[in-house]
């Protein structure tokens, strides 16, 4: 079940920038696993909005393999900024903004399994207008770290596979030049705060159990050291996040629970 405290934040968000011919775009940010598409999802049925998620706007499996033939092989995994066609993401939103009731709207899909964009024919279809665009992503709001921060590696992937930098020098160009003016273009930012890194890979491995359909204690330990590796091309950017490296109107520090804090 949802806290009713993150969807009151989200309508909050949404109701505040709201207004006659204009239909607002809230961001949901928030670290792997922590609930921010499960609470996209449920505000948006709430709110009568539209809800798309970073994660379904991914350069096609041709386009990463590309990247990671030109720039550098770490760009063939999905989820760090430069892998995403935020074109395609903002026509979605353009095409939302001006539907009318009788619209029907397609939204992109990413098919995971066979980690490639759906085929148009499979897209889910918006129909209507919404009353706002909720759209959730890890990396939203983040902000670029200095030059000097990038120097060193941060974690055993960095050191093994991008000793020289180039990967995360090129992923913080992303998130300073296209990512950067894409979110400036939201109406509000909403960020789910992990209480610490730490947190992520025991979220991720419950997420992965409950694909499984498995308890979580009952997930396999080589399962858990896969998702441990995973997570390190996410590192970087959402320790600079929990350390204040995110733009955000509302910011709700969640417990291990994922529930908002209360101290």
């Amino acid at each position: 079940m949802i806290d009713a405290r993150l969807l009151d934040a989200v309508g909050s968000l949404a109701g505040a920038h709201a207004r006659p011919g204009h239909i607002p775009v809230i961001g949901i940010a928030g670290a792997q696993g922590c609930g921010k598409t499960t609470l996209a999802r449920a505000a948006a049925a709430r709110l009568g909005a539209a809800h798309l998620s970073l994660d379904d706007v991914y350069l096609t499996k041709a386009e990463r393999q590309a990247l990671a033939r030109d720039v550098h092989p770490l760009f063939a995994v999905r989820g760090p900024p430069g892998t995403h066609d935020l074109g395609l993401l903002e026509r979605a939103i353009a095409a939302l903004r001006v539907a009318a009731a009788d619209s029907r709207t397609p939204l992109p899909a990413f098919d995971k399994l066979a980690d490639d964009r759906a085929p148009r024919t499979d897209w889910p279809v918006f129909a209507g207008r919404p009353s706002a665009v909720l759209i959730d992503g890890w990396c939203l709001g983040a902000t670029p770290q200095a030059e000097a921060d990038l120097a060193a590696p941060i974690n055993t992937l960095e050191a093994e596979q991008d000793g020289e930098g180039r990967w995360r020098r090129a992923v913080n160009a992303a998130l300073a030049g296209p990512y950067a003016e894409v979110f400036a273009r939201f109406d509000a930012m909403l960020f789910l705060k992990a209480p610490s890194f730490d947190a992520v890979l025991n979220w991720r491995c419950e997420q992965e159990a409950g694909l499984m359909g498995l308890p979580p204690a009952d997930l396999p330990p080589a399962r858990r050291i896969e998702l441990a590796v995973f997570i390190q091309h996410f590192e970087r950017i959402t320790r600079h996040m929990l350390a204040g490296g995110v733009r955000a109107d509302i910011t709700i520090t969640l417990d291990r629970q994922r529930r908002p804090f209360s101290p």
